[in-house]
């Protein structure tokens, strides 16, 4: 199976810097892994906490369309119960109109606290009315008939999209998955691909041993067929360079903010405490195995272990950060895309075989190669003497 590889962006930019300026670094970051062969990219939806600033991923990837050529964007993720079903299905059908098949549809109940009070919703029905909604936008996606439908949150009266995707049957799907077993089981349900947002915690690697269980029971359940895991994508942060030491001194300074300030005292992520160092968090996501913060090699290796711990997955996604310059973050994607994705691509076999067929052939090739010369000298040699 070849993997597939991407970026996942929340985005992540510290509160009081210039917004205009970090959108714009995003778009950029786009137009520059599209130039690396990368698969697909996804942004988020947020609303609150003064880090996250994408309102509207369709919006946001819509920018991102006319400045990219292959790589397929996602919307990771928008949070159904923010919307009303028929509003997503539009915007999505729209984003795929205008990328020429390009939309991927991320769906989640809602990330932050902040964002759904806000909005007067009862943190209880958030993950219900994700799996509601997202199986009225699948309806509607695929669906010739009008639909009909109440619930308690929105109806749809005789309603059918005016545009049909401009993928067949519809944009890939994917549901996010953090640490409840909610998103796996709504993905099997619907037939969905899965977004492992959590990958880099001790309780979301914990989960991706077991998750894909319930992904499975719930497929049998509704009577889908069995999810293929070649759909599901796992997040994990990382950044690469020539050694060690070096990536590990390229961001322990800026993955502090990111952890202290926004995950652990804005946010309040809980059973998490403040790190004193950078390099003590680094070294603990490393050790993990739920982070890469070194070389290539090392990269290779961390993928390898989370192949064999959740059993086979088909998409990495980078999660995005700003924890050194731009400079170094791109050359960490470039790494990434010229010494890990071959080996995960089957890029570089026959390559590689064909160099050690030529080194293990090496002397016997040359004294053909030396005999040659040896005669053509000889012979223009008698052919001067006659």
């Amino acid at each position: 199976m070849r993997m597939q590889f991407g970026v996942f962006m929340a985005p992540f930019h510290r509160a009081g810097e210039h917004p205009s300026l970090a959108l714009q670094r995003d778009l950029d970051l786009f137009s520059w892994l599209d130039e690396l062969g990368y698969d697909e990219v996804w942004a988020g939806e947020h609303h609150s906490g003064g880090w996250e600033l994408i309102a509207s991923p369709e919006l946001f990837l819509a920018a991102a369309g006319e400045r990219t050529t292959n790589i397929r964007l996602g919307t990771g993720v928008v949070s159904l119960p923010y919307h009303h079903p028929f509003h997503v299905a539009d915007r999505i059908v729209l984003l795929d109109h205008l990328t020429r098949g390009r939309a991927m549809l991320g769906v989640g109940p809602g990330a932050l606290p902040s964002d759904a009070y806000m909005f007067g919703l009862e943190p209880t029905t958030q993950r219900p009315r994700m799996d509601e909604a997202l199986g009225i936008i699948i309806r509607l996606l695929t669906e010739d008939e009008p639909i009909t439908y109440k619930s308690d949150w929105f109806e749809l009266h005789e309603a059918r999209l005016q545009l049909k995707p401009y993928q067949r049957p519809t944009m890939p799907i994917a549901v996010a998955s953090t640490i409840s077993p909610a998103g796996m089981t709504a993905a099997g349900k619907h037939g969905a691909g899965m977004l492992s947002i959590a990958s880099y915690t001790e309780e979301g690697l914990a989960a991706v041993e077991t998750q894909w269980g319930f992904c499975e029971e719930a497929a049998r359940a509704a009577g889908k067929p069995p999810p293929d895991r070649a759909d599901w994508r796992l997040v994990v942060p990382f950044h690469l360079s020539e050694t060690h030491e070096q990536a590990v001194a390229d961001v322990e300074e800026g993955i502090l903010p990111w952890y202290n300030e926004y995950l652990i005292n804005t946010l309040g992520a809980p059973g998490r405490q403040p790190v004193e160092t950078g390099r003590q968090l680094i070294d603990g996501m490393n050790a993990l195995g739920g982070g890469i913060v070194g070389t290539p090699d090392e990269a290779i290796e961390c993928i390898q272990k989370l192949q064999k711990l959740s059993g086979g997955f088909g998409c990495l996604l980078g999660l995005a950060n700003e924890w050194t310059t731009r400079e170094k973050i791109n050359h960490s994607y470039e790494l990434m895309a010229r010494y890990v994705m071959p080996e995960f691509q089957d890029l570089t076999s026959w390559i590689k075989r064909s160099r050690d067929w030529t080194l293990e052939n090496k002397d016997d090739l040359m004294a053909g190669t030396q005999k040659a010369l040896d005669k053509a000298i000889a012979d223009h040699d008698q052919g001067a003497k006659g």
